[in-house]
């Protein structure tokens, strides 16, 4: 067993370019995951909730997987997202994105029925033992099943493929705990936080990066952040959270999330174009705004 976790820093969650069809538009997805590592991420995670995973097919999915893992050819990490709709497809997920290439896979909790823990734990033992490639835990209470800290020590201390988690509760204390509960046992285990507006302060509880939608329309700022925070230099790094909080409370809080973020990418040069979900004509009434004001925070930081 390594005693250092396999992956650390900044995964970027990237949104998926469509074109006018709403098609996935692969020439400006590769132009992005290029513009994305030459300003900074250490790592891709595609198929993420950023990436709207549920709004594509499975084939679709397979394919966004396959465009990033050739465009990066290498260069960084690829985290794919590989969240089914049942353990069937998801560790047939695994296995194909094994195949492929990627580096590790994402996998949410459980979605749509709410499970107990044990359910969570059975659910993630029954991928543990069958999946080919390296497995991270994915919370997001918000939009499924929580994974508790003792499910989590469970499937650490019984799967070896299971290496890492990925918390986007933002909960510090949750965060804490899990740490001070697995790190001990397993040092290779990876901490990630996806709730932009605590990456500092998770960096400083001990987790070795983040996956965060920012780093899509702000990479720059991210990947200072995390320079930072791991030279110690907490003061500067907090100037820099402080951007990135504003950033992302304007990115996250416009309507239909996360068509801030297309609005983000769009502005930093990539036509990242609407999403597939319908809206409102109140909520598009709104992209105007959401345009200006991130537009004078992206000036304001330095990246317009």
């Amino acid at each position: 067993m390594s005693e250092t976790p396999r992956f650390q820093g900044i995964y970027c969650p990237n949104v998926v370019p469509l074109d006018e069809r709403l098609e996935i538009d692969e020439a400006e997805l590769r132009r992005y995951v290029d513009w994305l590592i030459d300003h900074g991420v250490h790592g891709l995670y595609p198929n993420g909730s950023t990436g709207e995973f549920t709004r594509f097919t499975a084939e679709e999915r397979r394919r966004i997987i396959e465009i990033v893992v050739d465009q990066v050819a290498g260069r960084v990490p690829v985290l794919a997202g590989a969240a089914e709709a049942n353990t069937r497809e998801t560790i047939a997920a695994c296995e194909y994105y094994a195949k492929i290439g990627a580096d590790a896979v994402a996998i949410v909790s459980p979605f749509y029925y709410r499970l107990s823990a044990g359910g969570v734990h059975a659910y993630f033992d029954e991928i543990g033992r069958n999946t080919p490639i390296d497995v991270t835990l994915y919370n997001i209470p918000m939009f499924a099943s929580p994974i508790e800290v003792d499910t989590v020590r469970r499937l650490a201390d019984t799967h070896p493929r299971i290496v890492a988690i990925k918390d986007s509760s933002g909960d510090e204390r949750f965060m804490r705990a899990i740490i001070e509960a697995i790190r001990p046992t397993r040092p290779d285990f990876c901490f990630f936080t996806g709730w932009d507006a605590s990456l500092l302060p998770m960096l400083e509880l001990g987790c070795d990066g983040g996956t965060n939608a920012t780093s899509g329309v702000a990479p720059e700022l991210t990947r200072q952040l995390f320079d930072l925070a791991k030279a110690d230099r907490i003061d500067e790094a907090e100037q820099v959270q402080s951007k990135i909080s504003g950033l992302f409370n304007a990115l996250f809080g416009a309507a239909d999330f996360p068509e801030g973020f297309r609005i983000g990418v769009d502005l930093r040069g990539i036509a990242a174009r609407t999403g597939r979900t319908p809206r409102s004509p109140e909520d598009r009434a709104r992209d105007a705004s959401t345009r200006q004001e991130l537009r004078t925070l992206l000036d304001a930081a330095g990246l317009m």
